[in-house]
């Protein structure tokens, strides 16, 4: 799918699909973070897997924070560019910055998950706002073959200014966009931002 070898060589954090309709299958946004989590979390229930192993079999979900920065209700906007590792999105905008978990980010949503997720966030964005944030949603979309095979953690970081640089090259045309942009032009969006515009307003409380 366009990735290079060291990407696709990592260990990535899963769980069965089948899991998920065991808890309760839903498509779209979810504000019931801990009935999915506490149960996908525990450590009988997820395993690493090579993330080549796992990107194009929709019999596994890999667990993906996906972080949603805004100031002042608006939000931060990006174009995904030619260099994206996740060859199926680019082109698209979005609002969602985030990766996969990998096997050196273990104890979850403890101080190593917080780790993770901030490597993530400095892997792709210099970041030079403070800010408050926590889990706002889950995402889970059925209706295409990226969201087949992820499931979204939706982390709401709201920032003291609206200060982002890009790092990744794939990061291109940012800024900060109203809501009422972002509503506007929903359809130039990949899936999982359109169901979080979608839902902003309740997100973004």
């Amino acid at each position: 799918m366009g990735k290079n070898s060291s990407e696709m060589d990592e260990y990535v954090l899963v769980f069965s699909s089948s899991l998920l309709k065991q808890i309760g299958n839903f498509q779209g946004l979810s504000s019931d973070v801990n009935k999915y989590l506490d149960v996908i979390l525990d450590p009988k229930n997820h395993q690493f897997i090579k993330r080549k192993e796992v990107e194009t079999n929709p019999e596994y979900k890999q667990l993906i924070p996906y972080v949603i920065f805004h100031h002042d209700r608006k939000v931060f906007t990006y174009r995904r560019g030619k260099l994206l590792a996740e060859k199926r999105l680019t082109g698209n905008y979005s609002i969602g910055i985030g990766g996969h978990i990998s096997v050196n980010d273990p104890n979850l949503f403890g101080t190593t998950y917080e780790q993770g997720l901030q490597r993530e966030i400095n892997e792709e964005i210099d970041l030079q706002s403070n800010y408050t944030g926590g889990v706002g949603g889950l995402i889970n979309d059925d209706t295409n073959d990226v969201g087949k095979v992820h499931f979204g953690v939706v982390h709401i970081f709201s920032l003291d200014q609206p200060l982002i640089m890009p790092k990744e090259k794939s990061i291109n045309e940012t800024g900060f966009w109203s809501i009422e942009a972002l509503k506007q032009n929903i359809e130039k969006f990949e899936n999982w931002s359109k169901i979080c515009i979608n839902g902003l307003e309740s997100l973004l409380k």
